[in-house]
């Protein structure tokens, strides 16, 4: 597979993908919109709290599954994995329904328990298609997966949208009718965790025939060698999410302000946060096709130079990313704080979360050397590090930074990770990355934003009549500078590429 086309997977995987998440980022926006910090804290919570029981419910076995499938029967390892993820999931749903009392004190939830059990089924119906949509991955049937994940997300926002644009008025208005008893005002944002488990639930029936095609035949041998594989992944995984949720997840525990300040502050921490997703999206549409792109490409004459090439191409796009969202943070403030200004009080945390997410980002390009050699112990080890160092961070800088000490937490989380790797796997898999440039088009990104941030932003009154002139002037400008140097220093790359290569030429 050529990075021709990784790029055309990357854009079948990412088109839709980039719709979808878009379309989320969209909604979580309206919540935003319609609910002050205050009243967007639950969903704060809950949505932290998701990724570390996926983490638990799917125990590595979608990354197994591609590595596995290079060496065995791919339908002996599909009916195999599912009939595992099948009987783990019913077993673990039950328990943490069982217990769902101690597990909603413990996030923080008591005001809200039905959002828990709401939260566990959402988590159930998500688990139970992981690997058929694996299965289309591998069998590179992105048409079939961008249907799929888009139908899901558009079911999820016209629920919304029926929620608050129809049976809300309805309540409101007075009227004795089934739209109006179909909304609760006490149930408020909640509504957006409902609007999520029905399309989970109804995405089970896009793919019947994904189901219909395995059978129950289940290999010891084969399930056993997958755990013993999977379950360093799960620390990856779970330390993984300490360090992305943690903050989030332990910040009203940590805080010493009133339990209203913290809900508030929580509610600020999760707008911004949600900004610098915006890099995180397209790092999650990467490795949808980057995954079982890095496997194939294992075995080919080469190898090491292409993951090479692929982690510089990434870090570019990513430092494009950075710039677009740094230097115009007047206009993205305007998404989550238009109706409610008081979560532009956090906006400076935006920069320092977009840049951990790069670090992230390159740090899963580098952790293929693990992978391939079958080495997910040292992967899990530079894990648990990185969430020692989430964990200490956010004690020690919360209660004295707020969520700005979460933010540099987790950059610095993320940094530790992604030169651990580095200096691990080129012991272990060298791989020759261009390690001097793509730390320099770091320093210069992070660099222009210092710049921009200080001469224009700190030093101009926002409310002067040519400050919009001056501000997004200097930031095009920036942007404008930072691509010629790409383009300078990266033509023979550029000329490379699939696409656009044509008029590098």
């Amino acid at each position: 597979m050529s990075i021709k086309k990784l790029a055309g997977q990357t854009v079948w995987y990412g088109i839709p993908r980039i719709v979808s998440r878009f379309l989320n980022f969209g909604v979580s926006l309206l919540g935003f919109q319609l609910f002050d910090p205050n009243g967007s804290y639950p969903y704060t919570q809950i949505y932290a709290v998701i990724p570390f029981l996926t983490v638990v419910y799917t125990y590595g076995l979608e990354t197994s599954f591609f590595r596995f499938a290079q060496t065995h029967d791919r339908q002996k390892l599909f009916n195999t994995l599912n009939i595992s993820i099948w009987i783990s999931t019913i077993l673990l749903t039950v328990l943490l329904l069982a217990f769902k009392g101690p597990l909603t004190d413990f996030i923080e939830m008591k005001k809200y328990p039905e959002f828990v059990t709401w939260m566990i089924w959402i988590v159930f119906f998500d688990t139970l298609y992981t690997i058929p949509l694996a299965k289309l991955r591998l069998e590179e049937r992105p048409r079939k997966y961008a249907f799929v994940n888009v139908f899901s997300v558009l079911l999820n926002i016209a629920i919304v949208l029926f929620f608050f644009y129809v049976a809300r008025p309805a309540h409101e208005a007075g009227e004795n009718s089934l739209l109006a008893l179909l909304y609760n005002p006490r149930i408020g944002i909640g509504y957006f965790i409902i609007a999520n488990l029905i399309a989970s639930g109804v995405t089970l029936l896009l793919l019947y025939k994904e189901f219909t095609s395995f059978k129950f035949e289940f290999d010891t041998r084969l399930w056993k060698e997958v755990l013993h594989y999977s379950y360093p992944l799960i620390i990856v995984g779970f330390g993984g999410m300490i360090n992305e949720m943690l903050s989030r997840v332990i910040y009203r525990k940590v805080l010493t302000e009133s339990a209203t300040q913290a809900e508030f502050e929580l509610g600020v921490f999760g707008a911004n946060y949600k900004l610098a997703v915006l890099i995180t999206i397209f790092i999650q549409i990467f490795r949808m096709a980057a995954e079982p792109f890095f496997f194939n490409q294992s075995r080919s004459e080469g190898a090491q130079k292409m993951y090479a090439r692929v982690t510089k191409l990434f870090t570019i796009a990513c430092c494009f990313m950075f710039l677009v969202i740094s230097l115009f943070l007047e206009s993205w403030k305007g998404l989550i704080a238009s109706k409610h200004p008081e979560y532009a009080k956090g906006i400076h945390i935006v920069p320092i979360l977009a840049m951990g997410s790069i670090f992230l980002g390159i740090y899963y390009n580098l952790s293929i050397w693990y992978k391939l050699t079958n080495k997910n112990m040292m992967g899990a080890y530079v894990t648990i590090g990185g969430a020692i160092i989430t964990i200490v961070l956010n004690i020690a800088l919360i209660p004295e930074f707020h969520y700005t000490g979460a933010a540099w937490a987790t950059f610095v989380c993320y940094a530790f990770m992604m030169v651990v790797s580095y200096v691990q796997g080129q012991k272990h898999y060298p791989i020759p990355y261009a390690k001097k440039k793509l730390i320099t088009y770091l320093v210069i990104v992070t660099l222009l934003y210092v710049i921009h941030e200080f001469l224009i932003t700190r030093n101009i009154p926002a409310k002067a009549a040519y400050f919009p002139y001056v501000y997004y002037g200097s930031s095009l400008l920036f942007l404008g500078l930072f691509t010629l140097l790409i383009v300078k220093v990266e033509k023979r790359e550029m000329q490379k590429m699939p696409f656009i290569g044509k008029y590098f030429a």
